[in-house]
């Protein structure tokens, strides 16, 4: 008759007995005991599918492990599957590994979000989140004897009585003021936190960072930039710190904001985690003139620098994929509008586009007629898309490197590299300077009344004379000998040589699945592709086939023997023909996930094979996407299909051997849980 929880009360529904799971046994992995919690959320009629749930639970876990240090696990996510926001509630026996630093997690919290969460169930879910770092809760909660007792303290978290309230403010008003404090007494700190659902790091990586100034003695003053709201720091807090913290997963909205600033840099839980460590790290880069600074610092260089965490080689990876991420939606568009052009307008229409667009218009249409008009129209437009592939590589190398300060001089830098012949290898070379010129430029100490215009003017200026001078006065040449090198040892292939090129283009594609070594093998393709020049034709049909093998090889192998596979693998599996079928390798991703190690080398031969067979029959493609769809851009649609097909049964059937002799019986198959990649 009674419930924790009342109609007329503001948190109705969050958390009840039947969602509390009490010193139980969910199994050996997290995969298990999301699985079960996000059933028990189900039963409960909190969620309409368990699968959908623990999908995308499960795929939050994989941007970043969920574990926190004290044994404590907080999996959490949006779904259209919640119709309550709920949490549910494990105290396991045995623990089970979250990725948290000092082991495993014996307290796991599922927080299950609709959607369309209103911001009052956002703030109580980060309510509870902020609960988690504080010691007394986390013991309570292990010395609970029931369901009750869990349900009693964290509805004294969301709720808590009024004496309660009072209690910390007699504390602090009667706490004798450290001696350490004086010193800094007049110091605050500025911070953003951001995750990328922004329910429980956010809030918790706030807190550990309020908690580690009070230890030292300065003001964190944090701006939570999550689901339950935020309210943008005061401009006046932001131009007296000492320092911003930006402890993100995601961008920072509004970055510009702390342009000039001192700044610290890492992913959320590193706030959490080590929030001693990062306050220390701000108070001492407020009293370095050299220390990073936002207005030429990215998040990503930045980070690695401030964390400790990653290398040179890492860092320089992040970079290129990078401009490489940014430089393919140019790629794809302006390529596919040439294949349009080139299906209306025939192969021709490249010698008379430009003309027609000059001295023709829809009321006087060139011969041939609106066909041709429009033929040339698609084809001058995708060139001209296709024009920016350098510059815009060029470009968020540097962005990536600088910051938005790093856009101009990059841009120009890929600028040059095309002016001058370079090329891809000229913009990518051209991106690298600019980016470290203007982020070298960035850290040199300038009077305070001159750090607004160092962003907006100082570093583009300096940094685009810089490396325009260098791209034209001693780089330029050089790297465009280079590159007609390259395109002329390309041109010269043939035989034995053409075939290795398309295994090994085959490999790369399907080692990763739309990771960087795929990434790199697309972008040698893409940044080489020119009607006018056959080996970047095969080369780009080789690649585009052998993207295509993965996720349709396991859509094949899930559907010729179904019990090998989960159920959600056999759904997944139904996606991935169509996945497959559009040239979007991360179909293949679910598969590889859960199984790498038989998986991807199966996906490796398959790709070798059909890139080989491409490159054997002189199958030629002139536009970098689309796979199926774009078969009016293929010389001989019928190759494509037949090199495709024999790479995806190799694949299919390597796959499918690894896991009936050497993997589970399909009475040993569980449904296991995996986040489809779009």
């Amino acid at each position: 008759m009674s419930s924790p929880t009342t109609a007329h009360d503001a948190k109705p529904g969050i958390i009840a007995e039947d969602l509390i799971l009490l010193d139980a046994d969910l199994g050996s992995t997290k995969d298990d005991v999301i699985a079960r919690l996000a059933r028990v959320l189900t039963d409960a009629g909190r969620a309409s599918d368990a699968d959908a749930l623990r999908d995308a639970a499960m795929a939050r876990e994989a941007q970043s492990a969920t574990g926190l240090p004290g044994g404590i696990a907080i999996p959490h996510c949006r779904s259209a599957a919640v119709t309550t926001a709920s949490l549910g509630f494990a105290r396991l026996n045995p623990k089970v590994e979250f990725g948290a630093p000092d082991g495993d997690a014996d307290l796991v919290f599922l927080i299950a979000a609709p959607d369309g969460a209103g911001a009052e169930h956002m703030k109580l879910l980060s309510s509870l989140a902020r609960a988690l770092v504080k010691p007394a809760f986390v013991t309570s909660l292990r010395e609970a004897a029931t369901p009750a007792d869990v349900v009693a303290l964290v509805e004294g978290v969301l709720a808590p009585k009024a004496p309660k309230a009072a209690a910390p403010v007699t504390t602090t008003k009667t706490a004798p003021p450290a001696p350490t404090a004086t010193a800094d007494a007049a110091k605050h700190i500025v911070a953003i936190t951001a995750c990328p659902t922004g329910i429980a790091h956010t809030y918790m990586a706030a807190d550990s960072l309020k908690d580690a100034g009070d230890r030292a003695g300065v003001t964190v003053h944090v701006e939570t930039q999550g689901s339950s709201g935020s309210t943008a720091l005061d401009p006046a807090l932001i131009a007296s710190a000492e320092a911003v913290i930006f402890a993100t997963d995601v961008g920072v909205k509004g970055r510009e904001r702390f342009a000039g600033k001192p700044v610290i840099e890492s992913g959320v839980k590193r706030a959490i985690n080590e929030p001693d460590k990062m306050v220390a790290e701000a108070l001492r880069a407020g009293g370095d003139p050299n220390a990073a600074r936002v207005s030429g610092t990215a998040p990503g260089a930045s980070a690695a620098a401030a964390a400790g965490g990653l290398g040179w080689g890492t860092r320089l990876r992040q970079i290129l994929l990078t401009g490489v991420s940014y430089m393919i939606p140019f790629v794809a568009a302006g390529g596919l509008l040439i294949a349009l052009g080139f299906l209306l307008g025939g192969y021709e229409i490249k010698g008379v586009a430009e003309d027609i667009m000059t001295n023709n218009s829809l009321t006087n249409l060139p011969d041939g007629g609106l066909r041709i008009f429009i033929g040339a129209v698609l084809f001058q437009l995708g060139g001209l898309a296709f024009g920016f592939l350098v510059p815009a590589l060029s470009g968020y190398i540097a962005f990536a490197i600088a910051d938005r300060p790093g856009l101009a001089p990059g841009f120009t830098a890929g600028a040059v590299a095309l002016f001058v012949g370079a090329g891809f290898i000229g913009g990518l070379v051209g991106g690298l300077i600019a980016g470290f010129v203007a982020l070298w430029i960035s850290r040199i100490a300038v009077p305070p009344w001159l750090r607004g215009l160092m962003p907006v003017v100082i570093i583009p200026l300096g940094a685009t004379l810089v490396v325009g001078g260098l791209m034209f006065l001693v780089l330029g040449r050089p790297l465009a000998a280079i590159t007609t090198g390259l395109t002329n040892f390309l041109n010269g292939l043939s035989g034995s040589s053409v075939i290795i090129l398309g295994i090994i283009l085959g490999l790369m594609m399907c080692f990763d699945l739309g990771g960087p070594v795929n990434k790199a093998a697309y972008a040698f393709a893409t940044a080489g592709l020119s009607v006018d020049n056959e080996a970047s034709l095969r080369i780009m049909a080789a690649v585009m086939a052998a993207g295509m093998v993965p996720p349709l090889a396991m859509a094949l192998s899930s559907t010729l023997r179904p019990k090998l596979y989960s159920e959600a693998e056999r759904e997944n599996g139904k996606a991935a023909w169509l996945l497959g079928a559009a040239f979007i390798s991360e179909g293949a991703i679910p598969f590889a996930a859960t199984d790498p190690l038989r998986v991807i080398p199966s996906m490796m031969a398959g790709g070798a094979v059909t890139g080989a067979l491409i490159m054997s029959f002189g199958t030629t493609l002139s536009a970098p996407h689309g796979g199926l769809l774009v078969f009016f851009a293929m010389n001989n649609f019928f190759l494509f299909l037949l090199a495709l097909a024999i790479g995806t049964v190799v694949s299919a059937a390597l796959i499918t051997a690894a896991k009936q002799f050497a993997g589970k019986k399909p009475a040993e198959i569980v449904d296991e849980p995996v986040a489809v990649a779009a």
